[in-house]
């Protein structure tokens, strides 16, 4: 059967075949050279020959790796319109946070700043071959005993309180509808950083009720009918919540079925934790509940031996975010030692306020490489034993382990089994990585080359669930252009 350019939908029912490719990635451990079969936006398994009988389309996929959607583990969409700002660059986080506040207060953070922030961030997302990101959004318009202000405010009138709440949707429902505008997959966790704690779990109800309870009752897990959003909570970390806000986050997210997330162990989480209340944020997360399946931990750059053991046995996974850590000064999360210990790993970027890129490939690549200087955790105070910082091949990351925590690793960590893998039942969410061209002349191995060579490709073609969102290297749901000016003009750079 003759092939025909990708299409930009195809009818109920209707087969797409992808053949040709170089190599098909079908998850961490398998790949194959064989077509991959798409039907109603699904990976399906080869079809008989009476499947075919009616016809079905076909396109080539000669000279592409063929790999999962990436999944972003871990980003902060706002600062996708604030980066490389004066003061926030080889700074410590007490100057970092501050400058970055400053710059949220002049902008005004209100429904159109993020519709212009986050159609910038998932639009580059789209383009660096990641379908799904997970925005953890922790910053929102000042209101005393809301969120941008100090804990311990009076707390609001009943109207103005219910205004507050209602804007905090308002934001939440132009941030999903701008990522849904664009084809990318979301996942909108309602994050707090020294919010009000009652208003904030008012907040994360509100948005959960607001966004997909409008048309019947919330669906269990916070997944929309279609996939492509999802809630979940997430205070920022033990430096700047306290217990309160994080059982009340956690009311939430058990009413509702919702994951779980935070930060910590950042380096400086723990010295404030251990300066406020004389222990680590792990002693303290565990004692406020958050040490349990369904929590996601990102960072995780200071743990000990024990901390190591001690995730594992509860079952949390973790989101490595080396474009962050390394810039921020924080070092070089264990994550072999995690993997080997038993901890599910993803991958984020975090936001473009510490990472100014959210290109997941590069940042799959950066963990690839530094793995091998990660301390090996030590003892009580996280210090690396004799070997510690010696490289050892008990450290490393292959480049298909490191793609896997781009992938596979990341969805584990959002509850998604149907996302980070080309398995039949995944959703068809895929990437084609030209390897035809001089970047990749030489290379023996193709998959491990994606990662090797070419740092900063960007994929030819990309699907979510079956539909094109990225064709020969440029977006289909929006003009470039005009998302940079909408920008720009919205917050004057």
């Amino acid at each position: 059967m003759p092939t025909t350019p990708l299409p930009t939908s195809l009818p109920p029912g209707r087969l797409l075949e992808v053949r040709g490719a170089v190599r098909v990635v079908v998850d961490e451990s398998t790949e194959t050279a064989d077509s991959l079969w798409v039907r109603d936006g699904v990976v399906v398994a080869p079809p008989g020959e009476d499947a075919l009988r009616g016809g079905h389309d076909v396109f080539d996929a000669g000279g592409c790796v063929v790999t999962p959607g990436l999944v972003n583990a871990h980003h902060h969409l706002l600062q996708s319109g604030f980066r490389t700002l004066p003061g926030t660059r080889h700074v410590p986080m007490a100057e970092w946070l501050p400058a970055m506040a400053a710059a949220y207060g002049s902008a005004v953070i209100d429904p159109s700043l993020v519709a212009a922030t986050t159609a910038v961030g998932v639009a580059e997302g789209l383009l660096a071959g990641v379908t799904t990101v997970a925005d953890h959004q922790l910053n929102w318009p000042a209101a005393p005993g809301l969120g941008g202000g100090a804990p311990g405010r009076a707390a609001l009138s009943g109207a103005t309180a219910d205004a507050a709440v209602a804007d905090t949707v308002a934001i939440a429902r132009s941030i999903a509808e701008t990522a849904r505008g664009l084809g990318g997959r979301l996942v909108f966790v309602r994050g707090s950083a020294r919010d009000d704690p009652q208003r904030a779990a008012a907040s994360a109800e509100a948005i959960v009720q607001g966004l997909l309870g409008a048309e019947g009752p919330v669906p269990r897990g916070g997944v929309s009918a279609d996939g492509m959003l999802q809630l979940a909570v997430g205070p920022a970390g033990v430096h700047s919540d306290g217990r309160e806000t994080f059982e009340l986050l956690a009311e939430v997210a058990a009413r509702h079925g919702l994951r779980r997330r935070t930060q910590a162990n950042e380096q400086v989480d723990v010295a404030i934790a251990l300066e406020r209340w004389g222990r680590r944020p792990l002693d303290l997360l565990d004692d406020w509940g958050w040490l349990a399946d369904d929590v996601t931990i990102a960072h995780l750059c200071a743990v000990d031996a024990g901390e190591v053991v001690r995730l594992a046995a509860a079952g949390v996974t973790a989101t490595h975010a080396p474009g962050c850590d390394l810039p921020m000064g924080w070092g070089v999360a264990p994550v072999a030692a995690l993997r080997a210990a038993g901890v599910v790993v993803g991958l984020g970027t975090s936001g473009g306020g510490s990472n100014d890129a959210g290109h997941l490939l590069a940042d799959a690549r950066l963990a690839m490489q530094v793995a091998p200087l990660a301390p090996r955790p030590g003892g009580a105070e996280g210090a690396a034993g004799a070997e510690g910082a010696a490289s050892s091949p008990t450290l490393t990351l292959t480049a298909r382990d490191a793609l896997g925590l781009a992938t596979s690793g990341s969805a584990a960590g959002l509850g998604r089994p149907e996302l980070g893998h080309l398995r039949p039942g995944a959703a068809a969410d895929l990437c084609l990585w030209d390897v035809s061209g001089v970047a990749d002349a030489g290379v023996a191995d193709p998959v491990a080359g994606l990662l090797w060579a070419s740092p900063g490709r960007r994929p030819r073609h990309v699907l979510v669930a079956g539909r094109p969102v990225v064709r020969d290297g440029r977006l289909l749901g929006a003009d470039e252009h005009e998302l940079v000016a909408a920008l720009r003009e919205r917050v004057g750079r």
